[in-house]
This record gives structure tokens, sequence and C-alpha cells, in this order.
């Protein structure tokens, strides 16, 4: 085979989520109809933030900015998986492998900056109301998103190029749905030891920081909610809260249980369950729970409905 990149090996096959016949279809079709509300609610959501104007808020200016990078999170890495279901052999170029991890790093690791953004923009909402608006600017807010983008490419093209200097000789199986860090350094013929050190810092920096700059932020308002005298303010406050609190448990819970271990066999087959959330349930929970918990969002979505009916009654 032609040599790419130092390597030997022009492709590499996906070993998939598993290998038994019986269950191919019923989790095409299960992961098939989670990628169609993914797409539905991310993109649902992104329009009506975009078409209400109440919501033009920097609540909502990070949380529209969630959904489209858990859109582009899943679309990266559901179809490619979708393909194993219904094929004898998954494979993957090296140069496609390389670009979906690519992508993949960069919209992880902006998800976990961009939740921190989040936090922080409900700690200065709770805890400096007042001073809320000055805090938060629009100006601020596109810093912060400049920001959070910046954390993923850096962070992906450290880890891609990386990457790019390991040869694989032989091995060409990858145990995993995708083109992942561990799966692949796993099948190198090379000595990887600057990549498992670049792997650790990073993940240690973007999971930790922001899980940190998070606990930090909800320590405050905790506080603050607490120093609330009134049962129904309290409540109010932490109804604008437990929607975030709940994705941020289920992402760098699963973030956490994959990147922050020694990588090995047994756990790597551990590590595609883990996987699982934080690439395909993740993206597809975070517009519900947003819509379910929010009143915002349901009036928003209340007054779209009507608008749009009394338009086609208009019409008709």
């Amino acid at each position: 085979m032609i040599a790419r990149n130092n390597s030997t090996v022009t492709e590499f096959i996906l070993a998939g989520l598993t290998d038994a016949p019986e269950l191919q279809l019923s989790l095409f079709l299960l992961f098939l109809g989670i990628y169609a509300v993914t797409m539905v609610g991310n993109l649902g959501m992104i329009t009506l933030i975009l078409l209400s104007s109440h919501l033009h808020t920097p609540m909502y200016f990070f949380l529209s900015s969630l959904s489209f990078i858990d859109l582009c999170h899943s679309t990266v890495v559901t179809p490619k998986m979708l393909m194993n279901f219904v094929t004898v052999k998954n494979v993957i170029s090296y140069p496609e492998c390389m670009t979906q991890l690519y992508f993949f790093l960069v919209f992880v690791i902006s998800e976990c900056h961009m939740l921190a953004a989040m936090a922080y923009d409900r700690y200065v909402a709770i805890c400096n109301p007042l001073l809320y608006n000055a805090l938060m600017s629009s100006q601020v807010c596109s810093w912060m998103i400049f920001g959070v983008y910046s954390m993923g490419l850096i962070g992906a093209t450290a880890h891609t190029v990386c990457m790019l200097r390991v040869h694989f000789c032989k091995a060409d199986v990858i145990n995993h749905y995708f083109c992942d860090l561990f799966p692949l350094l796993e099948l190198s013929c090379s000595n990887t030891f600057v990549n498992e050190v670049v792997v650790l810092c990073f993940s240690a920096f973007n999971i930790l920081f922001p899980t940190l700059s998070i606990l930090s932020s909800y320590i405050f308002i905790i506080a603050s909610i607490l120093r609330i005298k009134s049962t129904e303010g309290r409540s109010k406050a932490f109804s604008t809260c437990s929607s975030h609190i709940a994705a941020v448990a289920v992402f760098f819970g699963s973030v956490a249980f994959m990147y922050l271990q020694p990588s090995s066999v047994s756990s790597m087959d551990q590590g595609k369950v883990s996987s699982v959330f934080y690439t395909i349930v993740v993206p597809m929970l975070n517009p519900v729970i947003y819509s379910l918990r929010n009143k915002d969002v349901k009036l928003a979505l209340k007054k779209l409905y009507e608008k749009t009916f009394s338009w086609n009654f208009f019409f008709d």
C-alpha cells in the first residue's frame, strides 16, 4: 500500500458497538431515531431563539451556540456509526479518519467550555443582577464564544497533529464506532508517549478547568439563593439552573470516564458505552432538557405556534 503521513495503513475498519447480527437492525433504528430527534430538537431550538425577540439575551445566545455545537457534534459521529449497522465492514480512509477525529475534538472540547460559559452567565445573573447588562454585554458574550471555539480549535489541532506522527503498520480495526484518540493509539506500532502526555494534559485542562469553573459558579449561586427570603424567589432561581446542572452532569460524567482513566482494552470496551452518552445521547437530551424545564422557551414556542397558525388561517 502507498504510505501516507508516515503510515502504511491507508484505511481503517470501525468495529462498531457490537458484532451481534441480531442486534444490528434494532440498534440502527434506535440510533437513527435519536439522530432525527437531535437534528429536529437542536435546529428547532436555534430557529426558535432566532425568531423570538424576547429570547435575544445572553443566556439564550449561549444556548443557541450549545445547540449548534450539539448538532455538529452528533453529525460528525452518528452517520458513520449508522453505516456500521447496515454494512459488513464499515471502512473509513486514513484522511477521513483524521478529519473525523479533528472535528469531533473541536466540538467536544468546545462543548466543555460552552457549558462553563453558561455557568458563568447564571452566576452573574443570580449573584450580580444589577451588573448583569454590563458584565454580559453583547461584546463580552461574543468574546466568550470566540474563546470557546478557540479552545476547541487549539485542542483539536494539538491532538490531530500528534496523531499524524503516529505509525500504523498492520492492525487496521478500530475498536470503536468512530475515530477517537485512545482506540487509534492502541493500533500504533510506534512510541505514543508524547501523544499520551498531550491527551492527559489537554483532557485534564478541558475537563477539569470547566468543571472547577462550573462548581465554583454554583457554590456562589447556591449561597446567593439560600439568602433569598421568599420561597418563590428561591424556586425561580433554582429552576433557571436545574437544566444546566442536568446537562453538565451527564456530559462531564461520561467524558471524564472516557478520558481521565488509563487506556486499556477492557476500559476501551466500557468506553464505547460512555462515548454513546456524550456523542449521541447528550446532543439529543440538551434541547429536551432546556425546553421542558424552561418557561421562556415554552412561551416562545407557544407564541410561534399561534403566529404560524394565525398566518395559515389568514391565507386559507
